[in-house]
């Protein structure tokens, strides 16, 4: 299973079940979605999406808010980017870029603090911490399945 998840070479030759690709495009087209809201859309998936109230004061936070928030998206579309390169030219390492995704779905779970939760910020939970649980699921499934070769695709 180690050599699925570190293959020795990088190429397209993706071992496991074609299957496992399949499953992986749809979450993949909707990952780089929210990243293109999060980066292009900040006030829009801010507040309407993520239920972030609009702060006040002197200066006014929310520009910089807004920056981060751009920032963070632009970061996640770079990581779907190194994604669809995978995906599309180097198949072989697959397994390690869902494990990428399952690391960063689980920490939304473990890693998420107060803050969210907190009335004086925040109308409800975000999405990304609502569904992050059933992400999870998905992508160790995904992840374990990912690591399975298929007999047909073995030469050796």
């Amino acid at each position: 299973m180690l050599e699925m998840l570190f293959p020795k070479q990088a190429n397209n030759d993706y071992l496991g079940y074609k299957l496992v690709l399949y499953i992986f495009v749809p979450f993949l087209l909707l990952m780089t979605w929210r990243s293109v809201i999060h980066m292009s859309f900040e006030e829009f998936g801010l507040h309407e999406i993520a239920n972030v109230k609009v702060l006040t004061g002197d200066p006014d936070p929310m520009p910089l808010i807004y920056g981060f928030f751009s920032v963070w998206g632009l970061i996640q579309l770079i990581f779907c980017a190194l994604s669809w390169v995978i995906l599309l030219r180097y198949r072989s390492l697959t397994p390690l870029i869902i494990l990428c995704f399952l690391i960063e779905w689980t920490m939304r779970i473990f890693g998420s603090d107060s803050v969210v939760n907190d009335s004086a910020y925040s109308t409800g939970i975000t999405p990304g911490l609502t569904y992050a649980p059933y992400a999870v699921i998905f992508l160790l499934l995904l992840f374990i399945f990912s690591l399975v070769k298929n007999p047909k695709n073995i030469n050796s």
